[in-house]
């Protein structure tokens, strides 16, 4: 491995152009090419970041010669090109959701084992500001042994062909990250709605944690990014409970019994506490300083996995009506 990094992103979308960034601009990582389907975007994409365009994947992997690669598609377009890099052995960061399908899920965590392959999830929201010092709080005991959990995120839809993509796609960081601030989730009792465009745009879960706690989440494709909250974590404890406003923007703790609270903010020079692209900038920074050193990626793929599991039991309680039991 070189001194500096050699990066390819796959992908030019929205989100894609997040990664370029990053990797265009870290001083230990050198943007070595971007792959994209239509050869115009892609290459407006590389000119505008001084990389190489490229619309073939083992052209790139052959010509670029890169030491990680992170793939960055459209939702339910993840599977074939994230085996083909497996196969070829080469070290990889994901977007969410992992796939839309178990068994593919399951294929692409045995590929990579199979090879040795360092293969990562970019499930930031872990990294906000607000998240994190939450989870200190939690794991220091600041509030107590926790008793309930709420989460709730919505905004415009983001359509897909999937009939589950709200469930899917974006409320995988819901799960994800209430299992990483209170415990596993060991059920589900699903309700959705479809009463605005045919998908289930809308969902509503009942869940019981390992361990005893309750939560709920409701998760929208009906709501707007432009409301307050749109997105907002509590978690209740017998001694206390935190919120977290809108990932970036704020985290209250109260003592129970004390009309006073506590309150994280991002301060007028820290800018990039309160930016939430910013939440993809930390996960790159401990992802890359696991990967130098040989460890285990700081949110593996099979944190995709366990998502979409979450995901497959919420689906099979509301088709039978009938609350679902998930193995931890």
């Amino acid at each position: 491995m070189t001194e500096r990094l050699r990066v390819a992103v796959v992908g030019t979308g929205g989100w894609g152009e997040q990664h370029v960034r990053v990797f265009s601009r870290r001083a230990d990582t050198e943007l070595v090419g971007v792959v994209g389907r239509d050869h115009a975007r892609t290459a407006a994409r590389a000119s505008a970041y001084g990389t190489t365009p490229f619309t073939d994947l083992d052209e790139m992997l052959l010509k670029a010669q890169p030491d990680f690669v992170t793939v960055c598609l459209p939702n339910e377009a993840h599977f074939e090109p994230t085996l083909h890099l497996l196969r070829s052995g080469v070290p990889l960061l994901v977007e969410k959701p992992l796939v839309f399908d178990l068994e593919e899920a399951d294929t692409l965590l045995q590929e990579a084992t199979r090879n040795g392959v360092f293969f990562a999830i970019n499930f930031n929201h872990r990294f906000a500001e607000a998240v994190q010092r939450a989870k200190r709080v939690i794991t220091d005991g600041g509030i107590g042994d926790p008793v309930f959990a709420t989460w709730r995120f919505g905004g415009e839809a983001n359509h897909g062909t999937s009939r589950h993509a709200n469930l899917i796609e974006t409320q995988c960081h819901g799960f994800d990250l209430l299992e990483h601030l209170v415990a596993p989730i060991s059920s589900i009792s699903a309700h959705m709605t479809d009463m605005t465009y045919g998908d289930w745009s809308t969902i509503a879960l009942a869940v019981d944690f390992a361990g005893g706690a309750v939560g709920t989440m409701l998760g929208s494709y009906d709501s707007s990014y432009a409301y307050p909250d749109a997105q907002l974590v509590e978690v209740n404890g017998t001694e206390g409970r935190l919120v977290i406003h809108d990932t970036v923007r704020q985290l209250t703790v109260h003592r129970a019994g004390d009309e006073t609270a506590s309150v994280w903010q991002s301060g007028y020079f820290h800018d990039e506490a309160r930016e939430f692209h910013q939440t993809f900038d930390r996960h790159v920074d401990a992802l890359l300083a696991a990967f130098r050193a040989g460890d285990e990626p700081p949110v593996p793929a099979s944190a995709g996995r366990r998502a979409l599991q979450l995901a497959a039991a919420a689906i099979r309680s509301h088709d039978t009506g009938r609350r679902v039991e998930v193995d931890g």
